[in-house]
């Protein structure tokens, strides 16, 4: 017995130190790799465990073959394209460029862009626009629930696809684990195309959960489209916990639904493998607005070549002369985007960063306060939302320039996850956002009043820094 002990021992180590050198030989940022490598030394079973389902990286896959990307991105929609007299200002031509250089996303001009800041606003309008569809509705969500809110919208889309319009929907598998297969299927016997996205099924492919399409995507007949960060479920209505729920979506019209459109049919051929090139899905341009709006829809994921998203935020905090506030639920940023914000606040910049003062991931939430007190020591202001919990993700920087959409502060936005937001060159829509901005700011708490939080004892500052080891994995 004490030999086979022994040898026990002796397999396990072996096991641990193979699984260590796939970690390292990965290449991660260090950062992520000296957490992985932690977590399965000090706690080898639940962090072997973790690992394959979690940390295995499939970047590399080419999931969607490039030859089937140019046909989507260039014959769909570049031959359908026709803008007259597009100026791009001076002051945002190298962040365009940065987009259309990387992944083909163009800018658009002449939207129309409705900002509504919870589920009241914004499932009304919604239902509205469904009624009104003739052609087709595109959905890519992260949470389709199964609930009141869920079947009101699945009875609002069947009853549409009983008319002959087509819908087509991608739910996430992992975000949608708790909803029964009968709620889709439901869907699916009355003509709705109803597709997960990167199934998860044990113990195969037990890696793709760490990679999850969270983006917030709806195109109805190529016209109308929306996005930010609600998803289809009660709680963005009644709020959980008894907390409300704040949260933005925006509604647009004009070019930039061609953009979203190309994202939704890109990720359309991603989980059925249906090339959809059709001119009917790209109508021509109806514009009764010269407001020289400028959009541009930026997605990003695993497999991209560079963080889009990301370096989008890294340039326009680095850009930024006066202020830059930003909305994010989680707060846990990369070394990029958190040194971007330090230098950006010791350069004098306005930094403002409002965060739910209670997460609905408490996890999470631990780990980002260690982040948010260094952000403050470097001159931010940060601003915690007492009035619900503030699921919004938003960003205003001087006036000029603001972003919405699907994409957090953290380590699984930045790398992991396909994220989707718009970038809006356009004053008036900056002010907007700026409103609702300062509108969540006059309802939170500055860190400076919470002496807990500025100034924890030792047994919850340990705490919080051990979770933030674990920040790059949350």
């Amino acid at each position: 017995m004490h030999y086979i002990y022994i040898i026990g021992v002796i397999l396990s180590w072996i096991i641990i130190a193979l699984i260590l050198i796939h970690v390292i030989l990965d290449n991660r940022q260090p950062a992520k790799t000296m957490a992985w490598v932690l977590i399965i030394l000090f706690v080898p079973v639940i962090g072997i465990l973790f690992y394959f389902f979690f940390g295995v990286n499939q970047r590399r896959e080419r999931l969607v073959s490039q030859r089937s990307l140019d046909q989507l991105s260039k014959r769909s929609m570049l031959n359908f394209v026709e803008q007259h007299n597009l100026k791009v200002p001076e002051a945002h031509k190298q962040m365009v460029d940065l987009f259309v250089n990387q992944s083909l996303s163009l800018p658009f001009k002449d939207n129309m862009v409705d900002i509504m800041t919870d589920g009241y606003a914004f499932f009304p309008e919604l239902l509205k626009d469904i009624s009104q569809a003739r052609h087709h509705i595109h959905i890519d969500i992260y949470i389709f629930e199964d609930d009141a809110l869920g079947q009101l919208i699945a009875d609002a889309l069947i009853a549409k696809a009983r008319e002959g319009v087509e819908v087509r929907i991608i739910y996430d598998d992992v975000g949608c684990w708790k909803v029964k297969h009968s709620f889709f299927e439901r869907m699916r016997m009355a003509g709705i195309d109803v597709v997960p996205f990167y199934p998860v099924h044990f113990p195969m492919f037990t890696s793709k959960a760490n990679y999850r399409n969270h983006r917030k995507l709806i195109v109805i007949d190529g016209m109308t489209g929306y996005m930010g960060g609600m998803n289809i479920a009660i709680r963005y209505v009644k709020g959980s916990d008894e907390q409300p729920w704040r949260d933005t979506m925006i509604r647009l019209t004009g070019g930039v639904v061609y953009a979203l459109q190309r994202a939704f049919l890109v990720d359309w051929y991603f989980v059925d493998r249906t090339l959809i090139t059709s001119r009917t899905y790209y109508p021509p341009l109806v514009t009764k607005q010269n407001n020289e709006c400028l959009a541009q829809v930026v997605t990003s994921g695993p497999t991209t070549a560079y963080p889009e998203i990301m370096q989008g935020f890294v340039r326009s905090i680095l850009a930024a002369r006066r202020y830059v506030y930003i909305e994010t639920p989680y707060f846990m940023p990369n070394e990029p985007v958190l040194f971007a914000l330090k230098t950006a606040a010791v350069g004098g910049v306005d930094v403002r960063i409002i965060c739910p003062l209670h997460s609905d991931a408490h996890f999470s939430e631990w780990a980002s306060r260690s982040y948010l007190r260094e952000l403050h020591k470097a001159g931010a202001r940060i601003y915690l939302y007492q009035t619900g919990f503030l699921h919004s993700k938003l960003m205003v920087c001087d006036d000029a320039l603001s972003s919405c959409g699907s994409a957090n502060i953290d380590f699984r936005s930045f790398e992991n996850n396909f994220e989707a937001n718009v970038f809006l060159y356009d004053e008036g829509t900056a002010l907007r956002l700026k409103k609702v901005f300062l509108d969540d700011q006059s309802q939170s708490i500055m860190l400076n009043d919470l002496p807990d939080r500025l100034h924890p004892k030792f047994l919850p500052r340990l705490w919080e820094s051990l979770t933030r080891l674990l920040s790059p994995l949350l």
